[in-house]
């Protein structure tokens, strides 16, 4: 990936965060806006949607479009803290890891910022199949702000958290 997004002050100058209306979003906006140049920074915020085989990939989906409006807008007011030029966009893809690389690159950006909340797969502890697929394909650097571990997190199952 080019160095051309590259600042010669602090920070970066373009990221893109990846929200889902997960705990995780706050922490993961959060920390892009720490990660971003003060003076030029900007944020891109992408919600997306997975649309399933059986429907048109442009098919309209009031439910989940309204949810993706509604986390964006609270995330856009979260922001509004920070002076930073920030942009929100919901995309519709069959595969939400490959949305988020695709978008990635088109922006040019500097690095990913995804959200995961704790959770166990199986037994272990599982960033989830978006986070795996961009951890996997992205062009540039990937922050991944997980969730601190729950109380209740079962790494042996008898309720005590897993050995790090």
């Amino acid at each position: 990936m080019r160095n051309r997004n590259k600042t010669k002050r602090n920070g970066l100058s373009a990221l893109l965060a990846v929200v889902d209306g997960q705990s995780s979003d706050d922490g993961a906006v959060d920390l892009a806006f720490n990660l971003l140049d003060q003076h030029n920074g900007r944020l891109y915020i992408l919600y997306v949607i997975e649309v399933s085989r059986q429907l048109p990939i442009d098919a309209e989906i009031p439910d989940e479009t309204a949810r993706g409006e509604e986390i964006l807008q609270r995330c856009q007011e979260r922001a509004s803290k920070f002076r930073f030029e920030t942009q929100a966009e919901i995309l519709q893809s069959r595969q939400a890891g490959l949305a988020v690389v695709q978008e990635a690159v088109d922006r040019g950006v500097d690095a990913i910022v995804l959200g995961a909340p704790y959770k166990y797969v199986h037994g272990s502890f599982s960033p989830g199949d978006t986070a795996t697929y961009v951890l996997k394909n992205a062009p540039c650097r990937v922050v991944l702000s997980r969730d601190m571990v729950p109380s209740t997190a079962t790494g042996n199952g008898q309720g005590t958290p897993a050995p790090r």
